[in-house]
C-alpha cells in the first residue's frame, strides 16, 4: 500500500490508538508519532460482579436470563467510537488530506460505523490488522507489503 507524504496513518485497537503522519515517501514510509492513546480496559470477568440481579425483571416466564452484557467489549466500541470523533474533528480542521487506518477487524467495523462523511472522503486504505503492540518499523513494513 502506498503511504502519501504527510498522509496520516491511525493505528488502532479497542483500547489504544497511535496517531502516526508519514515523514517519508509513498513508497517507503516513515511514520512519526503525533498522538498516542490507551485506556485501561480489564477483562469482562473483572469488570462484573458474580452473582446475577435479584430482579425479577430478568427472569423470563421460563425461568431464563436475559443476555449477558460483555463489558470489556461494551468499553471496546466505545473507544473506537471516540477514536473516529478524534478523527472526525482532525478531518474538519484539515489536519490531513490522506489517511489510512489499521486496525483488527472488529475495530476496524466499529471505527466505519462512526465515520463521518469528511473521514470517509480521506481514507485512502484500511489494513485489518492488530498492529499497535508492534514497533513502528514492523508498521512501516506491513504496509509496505500490503
Amino acid at each position: 500500500m502506498h503511504v502519501p507524504h504527510n498522509a496520516c496513518v491511525l493505528v488502532a485497537d479497542g483500547r489504544k490508538m497511535l496517531f502516526f503522519r508519514n515523514d517519508g515517501d509513498s513508497e517507503y514510509p516513515n511514520l512519526k508519532v503525533e498522538h498516542a492513546e490507551e485506556q485501561s480496559n480489564p477483562a469482562d470477568r473483572d469488570q462484573k460482579t458474580d452473582a446475577a440481579g435479584g430482579a425479577s425483571s430478568t427472569q423470563g416466564a421460563a425461568g431464563g436470563n436475559m443476555a449477558e452484557v460483555d463489558f470489556h467489549q461494551q468499553e471496546e466500541d466505545r473507544f473506537a467510537a471516540q477514536a473516529a470523533d478524534l478523527l472526525k474533528r482532525r478531518a474538519l480542521s484539515n489536519d490531513f488530506e490522506t489517511l489510512i487506518i489499521v486496525a483488527p477487524p472488529r475495530t476496524l467495523g466499529e471505527l466505519r460505523k462512526h465515520y463521518h462523511k469528511e473521514v470517509e472522503r480521506r481514507v485512502s486504505g484500511e489494513l485489518a490488522k492488530d498492529l499497535t503492540n508492534h514497533p513502528v518499523d514492523e508498521i512501516e513494513k506491513a504496509l509496505h507489503d500490503a
